[in-house]
């Protein structure tokens, strides 16, 4: 982006089960790689921010090199580590202690050297003194600047740090610090089953064999951050591993595999569900929908391989029919818009910006507050709610919460605050009255006057007899808008926050 100088990036490389994860873990500060006893865990480059020593650079973990496992990836794996090398501004090459040198390590630092890049060797797996004589075997290897350090005790990291911020190169420029004109990069989390083509639409989107992709379900298995810049925007894609029912899970990899795809959609602004057109919307395809919902994100649905089903006549007609037939499938993610692309051939792939952009603009809407309560009244009146225990809910009020649009003002959007649905504070005489079939109803009515297109409406119901509740504060608000006559005493209707009663004018 413009005005942020790039950081400096820092690999690390060795031969499987050496514990490269584990020190990309520690290095980093919190568990983002999967670490097991498995060798070859690791598969695609797995990127994130380090900023613990004096200086941030980006931290790549890389696959094993002569990593055991299916033939098929074993190419792709050293390819995204070939890569790795040719990027990089430095290699921590990480060795077994209790393994002792092995052709393979005396190979790869070969190879290393070919590179030409600064290179430290870590001796990892050096848990206590007893083990620091293991260490001198690796001398024979040549390199300068070694250290010896126990990534799972914690053991030399501090020592490591010290020797990276050495050979790191100098800064062309000072790196900007965050503000409002270097907002987060928006989260799209590419949630699917395993092999429906979320590794191919990511590299489609990019335009590069960023993530590895394989016919063999299950290639991908850490959750893969993959930043991306279009037209001065920053955009980070999580890439995310199949996710299968639990009954079906393999291994505790795929376990972990999975659970990471889960945290995956928390984090994520934008949630985009792939299905395979070749096998339709399956039950699976419902449940992870379904956690998408419940998480209360943006989504959009991708329908992909649209190449193998393309029709030679009457394309537009099967596309309507494929999008209405997907809505009604996953009716309770209605609210998301449906593309009908191909990631193979990348028709269609584009237009997934302007969906997002079509989201983004959903998101700053606002209903007016007086509109607002007209038409909840007019959608009770049409249809008033159930009785429940021989009581029925009232509405006394209901405002907007303030959203993105009001905090990206005050420049301070964080991670997680683009897209964010609209929130719509009910005061009701007892929220244990709504239920769900009617909450669907009102969330239609306020779907006619805006459709909020990806976008869940969110409820967020405050018991009240008639009086102005206590809610967050912010001053002045009712200075912002025409409404005061509708306001109460020190609450603002329009933000539905509480307000000092002096500036309520």
């Amino acid at each position: 982006m413009k005005g942020r100088a790039k950081l400096p990036n820092v690999a690390i490389i060795g031969r499987p089960n050496v514990g490269k994860s584990a020190l990309f873990n520690r290095l980093i500060g919190r568990k983002i790689a999967i670490v097991h006893d498995q060798p070859g865990i690791t598969r695609d480059r797995i990127v994130a921010i380090c900023s613990r020593g004096e200086r941030p650079f980006t931290l790549w973990d890389t696959g094993g090199i002569f990593g055991a496992g299916e033939k098929d990836l074993t190419a792709q794996v050293r390819r995204t580590v070939e890569d790795a090398l040719h990027e990089s501004d430095l290699l921590l090459f990480v060795v077994d202690a209790k393994d002792g040198l092995s052709p393979n390590d005396q190979d790869l630092a070969r190879r290393l050297r070919k590179s030409r890049k600064p290179i430290v060797l870590v001796v990892n797996k050096i848990d206590n003194d007893k083990h620091e004589s293991l260490a001198a075997e690796f001398d024979s290897l040549g390199f300068e600047k070694i250290v010896s350090i126990s990534a799972e005790h914690n053991r030399g990291i501090s020592e490591l740090f010290g020797i990276v911020d050495q050979l790191l190169p100098s800064p062309a420029e000072s790196i900007a610090q965050p503000s409002t004109l270097n907002p987060p990069p928006v989260a799209i989390a590419i949630i699917g089953r395993p092999n429906v083509g979320k590794s191919s639409l990511i590299n489609a989107v990019v335009q590069s064999e960023r993530a590895i992709v394989s016919e063999l379900p299950g290639t991908t298995r850490d959750s893969v951050d993959i930043s991306y810049e279009r037209d001065d925007r920053q955009f980070l894609f999580i890439d995310t591993a199949g996710i299968r029912r639990r009954g079906k899970l393999s291994s505790s990899v795929e376990v972990f595999s999975v659970m990471r795809a889960e945290r995956s959609i928390r984090r994520a602004d934008l949630c985009v569900l792939i299905v395979d057109l070749t096998s339709g919307v399956t039950a699976q395809d419902k449940r992870i929908a379904g956690l998408i919902q419940e998480a209360g994100k943006a989504a959009l649905v991708v329908l992909n391989k649209w190449d193998l089903v393309k029709p030679k006549r009457g394309e537009r007609q099967a596309i309507r029919e494929l999008a209405d037939e997907t809505r009604e499938r996953i009716f309770f993610l209605d609210y998301a818009p449906v593309l009908i692309a191909s990631a193979r051939t990348g028709e269609n792939v584009d237009r997934l910006f302007g969906l997002i952009g079509k989201i983004e603009r959903a998101s700053a809407t606002r209903i007016g507050t007086g509109v607002l309560n007209r038409l909840m009244r007019a959608a009770f009146a049409a249809s008033p709610p159930p009785m429940v225990k021989a009581r029925r809910l009232k509405l006394f009020y209901a405002a907007q919460a303030a959203g993105t649009q009001d905090r990206s003002a005050k420049g301070r959007i964080r991670r997680g605050e683009h897209l964010q649905p609209p929130e719509f504070v009910l005061f009701v005489n007892d929220p244990r009255l709504l239920s769900q079939s009617y909450a669907r109803y009102l969330k239609a009515r306020i779907r006619d006057a805006q459709p909020y297109v990806g976008l869940p409406i969110i409820f967020n119901l405050t018991p009240s007899h008639g009086d102005a509740p206590k809610i967050i504060a912010i001053s002045g608000a009712c200075r912002e808008h025409s409404l005061i006559e509708h306001c109460r005493p020190n609450l603002c209707l329009k933000t539905a926050y509480e307000i000092d009663a002096g500036n309520h004018s």
